[in-house]
């Protein structure tokens, strides 16, 4: 293991805590309500060793081949493993095989193809549907105006479960244009949740530098990276 992901994250890892701590604190919500997601992505298999080491269990990936070197390296049973990046349709299978979350289901016909594999392969799929509340037209994710009507036909396909949305803010914005995007999720994942269980808890939105917004305005899980690793090469 390279000894400077774990003089890193002993410095690091505490910081975050504190931050999510505070967070929840003022938005009248425990700590073990949010969920800290590793995004060990473009970092080496050191820097996994040493979140396993620091007892962080949530391990996020951008890429399907990176998440399967990882994968293969520590076995899928030592960590959770998430799916946090634009998947493309041909890869949909292997994602299925590999992660136990994924987090970036935006569209329906990506999650079409997730539930005949899942068929085929007589298993449940746990996922997030994405949902583009920035407006921006770089950002995947399912149109804000259709997004309810979306995801309740995906809840529909067999061998699918949708745990809950997931979304990503502008890089860069202003606190106004952030608690926006965090509360336009919010309010549609409530608009569902009214509907029963047919859409899970889960909010999955915030990163490294707008977490603690996103923890006020919800968000069940936060996708951390450079807080905790450092620069991606």
């Amino acid at each position: 293991m390279n000894p400077s992901y774990e003089r890193r994250l002993s410095k690091t890892l505490p910081q975050i805590h504190d931050r999510i701590a505070e967070a929840t604190d003022a938005s009248g919500r425990e700590f073990e309500s949010v969920r800290l997601i590793a995004v060990t992505k473009a970092h080496p298999v050191d820097a996994v060793s040493a979140a396993l080491a620091a007892g962080l269990t949530d391990l996020g990936e951008n890429r399907v081949e990176e998440l399967e070197e990882k994968v293969r390296e520590f076995g899928r049973d030592f960590a959770t493993w998430h799916m946090i990046g634009h998947l493309q349709s041909r890869k949909a299978r292997r994602a299925s095989q590999l992660a136990h979350l994924i987090q970036s289901v935006d569209s329906v016909k990506l999650a079409n193809r997730i539930s005949k594999f899942a068929q085929e392969e007589g298993i449940t799929v746990r996922i997030l549907t994405q949902v583009n509340t920035s407006g921006e037209h770089s950002k995947s994710g399912l149109d804000m105006a259709s997004a309810v009507d979306d995801i309740l036909c995906v809840a529909e396909f067999p061998g699918i479960r949708v745990e809950g949305l997931m979304t990503m803010a502008p890089f860069g914005a202003d606190d106004k244009k952030l608690i926006s995007t965090f509360r336009v999720l919010r309010k549609i994942h409530e608009k569902l949740r009214t509907q029963g269980d047919v859409v899970g808890p889960e909010l999955s939105m915030g990163m490294t530098n707008d977490f603690e917004i996103a923890i006020r305005e919800g968000s069940t899980m936060v996708r951390v990276g450079t807080a905790l690793f450092g620069a991606r090469t």
